[in-house]
């Protein structure tokens, strides 16, 4: 068995890797740094015995997304597992922040995760088996000011995935795809995305084992505690003008 994660150098996606070693997968490690995932490998083969492939990759060029697919396909046909965890942020005004940063939050977040789900998925479509996680977030329900951007982009990710799972069920499939909203995680996330939460924030340990596990039971949206389902709850019945009302200064304190 072989699963592949991008993002897998820190925070959720290297937890992923690890709750898939676990399960005896074979894993292709996906990220831009080299250390460590030299030392994600190191860790993991030692430990469970299995075997890590790493893949230096810079996923917000869409041409490294497609080469990385073809590498993965020449080297080992399919995959089992595909975690599209890799992402960015930032906080600010949408007037103020750069958009460099906000092109690269887009290629990441959504351009890369689109390509790669899709040229997997035929690939395990054409076998009729497989698991897809795509990473989202809790702000895909709900608009975003001050993090303009990043929430649009979890909004896509939440929004493709479901639609997708419309379609893989009328083809009455076997392979299953999710998608993890989590809220605030303890990750480097923060670091990047020049932010500070001030609600709790989970171990990325936890959230992990939990989105594994709901994955292979075929949970389509993973929410991973009662916090988080409580706030989809009222994002889902409280008018949008009130949630970005409440969204703004909920950010404005991140800055």
């Amino acid at each position: 068995m072989l699963a592949l994660v991008t993002g897998a150098s820190s925070g959720i996606g290297r937890d992923i890797a690890r709750e898939l070693a676990k399960r005896n997968y074979d894993l292709i490690i996906v990220a831009r740094s080299e250390n460590a995932l030299k030392e994600l490998k190191d860790e993991l083969e030692g430990k469970y015995k299995i075997n890590v492939y790493i893949k230096l990759v810079d996923l917000s060029d869409r041409k490294n997304c497609v080469q990385l697919y073809s590498e993965v396909k020449e080297e080992f046909k399919n995959i089992d597992v595909l975690i599209n965890n890799a992402g960015l942020g930032t906080c600010g005004k949408f007037i103020d922040t750069k958009i460099e940063k906000e092109e690269q939050i887009i290629d990441t977040n959504i351009t890369a995760l689109h390509i790669l789900m899709k040229l997997f998925l035929q690939d395990m479509c054409k076998v009729n088996k497989g698991y897809i996680m795509n990473v989202a977030s809790i702000a895909g329900f709900m608009p975003g000011p001050l993090m303009s951007t990043y929430y649009a982009s979890k909004a896509y990710v939440v929004r493709l995935t479901q639609g997708i799972q419309r379609e893989l069920k009328f083809q009455k499939s076997n392979v299953h795809v999710s998608v993890l909203c989590p809220g605030p995680v303890k990750t480097n996330f923060q670091k990047v995305a020049d932010v500070k939460f001030n609600s709790p924030e989970a171990e990325s340990g936890i959230v992990a084992k939990k989105a594994v596990s709901k994955m292979f039971k075929g949970r389509k949206v993973i929410f991973t505690s009662w916090y988080i389902s409580l706030v989809r709850f009222f994002a889902k019945i409280l008018p949008d003008s009130f949630l970005a009302f409440c969204c703004y200064f909920a950010q404005k304190r991140k800055i």
